[in-house]
C-alpha cells in the first residue's frame, strides 16, 4: 500500500488515545479502532506512521504490529492466544543443563540460577532440573503458577510477552522481564547464553548471526513496547 496521507495525529478517544491520518481514524487490520491507553504508545505509533515513505513497510513499524495483535488477536480471547506462551511451563529453557561440557554447565547454572530462584520465590514453586534435551517432568503445582502468572497480565504486556518468550523459550525470563525483575539485556544474554558459548568455541557462523541480529530487534522492539505501557 502506497502512502496516502499527509499528517499524523494524537487525540483523545475514549479513556485513551487514538490516532488519525489526515484526519480519519486509524483502524487495525480487523477495523477495530486503533486506540491504546498511553499517550507515550500513541505518540510512539504515530511516529512510525509520519515515518512511512511512498510505501507501507509493516516490518519497519514494529510497534503498530504489537498494538494490532494486542486489539485484534489477544484481546478478543485472551486465553487462547497466551496458552501457547504458558505451555512453555512445561520445558523451559532454564532447566535444561549441558549434559558433557562443564564449562558451559558453569557458565548455565551463573546465568540461568538466579532466575530461577526468583521465580521459585516470587511464585513458592521448585523446578526439576535436567542435563541433555530429553523432556523432564515439572511438578504440577510449577506449571499451573507460572500458567497463573501469565494470566494474570492483561492482553498488552501477553502480546509482548509473546515474542520474547518465543525468541528465548523460557517462560521464566519473560515474566521476569514483564516484571522487571531483572535488567532486559542481561535476560537477553541469559537466553543467548548457549548459542554465544558455542560461537565463542567454534567461530561465527555469519546466518547464524542474522537470525539472532532479527531476534534481537524483535526482542527489543517488545521490550520497548512494553516500556510504552
Amino acid at each position: 500500500m502506497k502512502r496516502f496521507w499527509k499528517e499524523v495525529t494524537v487525540a483523545p478517544e475514549g479513556d485513551g488515545w487514538g490516532l488519525a491520518l489526515d484526519g480519519r481514524p486509524v483502524r487495525t487490520p480487523q477495523r477495530a479502532p486503533l486506540a491504546v491507553a498511553s499517550i507515550a504508545l500513541a505518540e510512539a505509533i504515530a511516529a512510525e506512521w509520519h515515518d512511512v515513505g511512498e510505501t507501507i513497510d509493516p516490518a519497519a513499524m514494529p510497534i503498530t504490529g504489537l498494538t494490532n495483535a494486542a486489539i485484534d488477536l489477544a484481546a478478543p480471547d485472551i486465553a487462547a492466544f497466551a496458552a501457547p506462551i504458558a505451555a512453555y511451563a512445561t520445558g523451559d529453557l532454564l532447566c535444561y543443563r549441558d549434559a558433557r561440557d562443564a564449562a558451559l554447565q558453569t557458565e548455565q547454572a551463573a546465568a540461568w540460577n538466579p532466575l530461577l530462584a526468583w521465580a521459585e520465590t516470587r511464585h513458592g514453586i521448585e523446578f526439576t532440573l535436567t542435563q541433555g534435551v530429553l523432556p523432564v517432568d515439572q511438578p504440577e503445582a510449577t506449571v499451573a503458577a507460572l500458567h497463573d502468572a501469565v494470566f494474570a497480565h492483561d492482553h498488552w504486556r501477553i502480546t509482548a510477552l509473546t515474542p520474547v518468550v518465543t525468541i528465548g523459550g523460557s517462560l521464566v525470563a519473560g515474566l521476569a522481564l514483564v516484571e522487571e525483575a531483572f535488567d532486559a539485556e542481561m535476560l537477553w544474554e541469559a537466553v543467548s547464553l548457549d548459542e554465544m558459548y558455542q560461537e565463542r568455541r567454534w567461530g561465527a557462523d555469519s546466518e547464524a548471526q542474522k537470525a539472532r541480529a532479527a531476534n534481537k530487534r524483535d526482542w527489543d522492539n517488545a521490550v520497548r513496547f512494553l516500556g510504552l505501557l
